[in-house]
């Protein structure tokens, strides 16, 4: 158990310094200027200098590179270019929101997903396994810039029944969560079904039939406990693909999350934001598949952890 925490905490910090390098390398090689942002480009040279010497950005990349790896060893992500502010007490503030419209999301997409992708399966070849199965392409289909402008017009213009943007409650997080979820919903989906469709091919769910239990302890207490890694595993990826595709919604619902921290953060050249934000969901993703790896052992007590890698 100490080993393999030991390796994955590795791995844990060979990602993070890689996900380091490529933010720092790839926001530099952005076209624009923060100093031209910032004061525009009718801007006197001597003004632009003077500022570019104040935020460091005058020296040689490299330098550049060397101080931001040493504020991280320390624990300092830096300060905002334009804010002046730490950018550790931006991501604190802006956290909560996105932690909020992601389990939200999970939450909406675990309980469409799995009641669909069992009625598919227990109904397979007929009139709901192809509804569901045309629900899931839908979803797969329609990405969620689309998506949400849709449901904006729908429930938000014509209807009047949530607000458009913002977060001003739980009616301003309705249409974020369904735009964030129903992509996942869909593909869990398809994956309860297929995964729930193999179990009951086994031959313990005909011995448990032949028994004479009934089709409920069958497949809650025989077929889906089997059949939960697959989906365990699909789950567990996604929720670290929710944070990435959170970029999109929030910025969609002008939700003052990460993603739209992020979004505004490149439009304004605000390096030490961009690169905290890109770490701290490259940090999201090692643990959810830390939390997914802990989570099948919890579920299946054959998997031994030493031997997951």
């Amino acid at each position: 158990m100490i080993g393999w925490f030991a390796r994955r905490f590795g791995h844990l910090l060979l990602v993070m310094f890689g996900a380091s390098c490529l933010v720092f390398l790839l926001i530099h090689l952005i076209p624009g200027d923060p100093i031209e942002v910032m004061l525009g480009e009718h801007a006197q040279a001597a003004d632009r200098e003077a500022l570019r010497a104040r935020l460091g950005l005058d020296r040689p990349l490299p330098v550049q590179f060397g101080a931001y790896l040493g504020g991280l060893a320390r624990g300092e992500l830096g300060t905002s270019i334009h804010s002046g502010r730490a950018v550790a007490e931006l991501l604190v503030e802006r956290l909560p929101a996105t932690v909020e419209l992601t389990l939200a999301a999970l939450l909406f997409a675990i309980l469409l997903a799995i009641p669909l992708g069992i009625s598919a399966a227990l109904h397979h070849g007929r009139a709901r396994d192809a509804t569901a199965m045309t629900f899931s392409l839908i979803g797969v289909s329609v990405p969620n810039f689309l998506l949400g402008p849709l449901l904006i017009l729908v429930f938000s213009l014509w209807l009047g029944w949530t607000p458009v943007s913002g977060r001003m409650g739980f009616s301003s997080l309705l249409l974020p969560a369904l735009t964030l979820g129903s992509g996942m919903a869909a593909i869990t989906a398809r994956m309860v079904r297929g995964s729930l469709l193999e179990v009951l091919r086994e031959d313990y769910i005909r011995t448990a039939r032949a028994k004479g239990l009934g089709p409920r302890a069958v497949i809650w207490r025989h077929a889906l406990r089997n059949a939960w890694l697959p989906v365990l595993t699909l789950i567990g990826l996604q929720l670290g693909a929710l944070l990435g595709g959170a970029v999109v919604t929030e910025t969609v619902f002008s939700w003052p999350g990460i993603g739209s921290l992020m979004i505004e953060s490149i439009q304004k050249r605000d390096y030490p934001i961009v690169q905290g934000c890109v770490l701290l969901i490259s940090l999201s993703y090692v643990l959810v598949n830390l939390v997914t790896d802990l989570a099948y052992a919890w579920v299946d007590p054959r998997i031994r952890l030493g031997s997951s890698e």
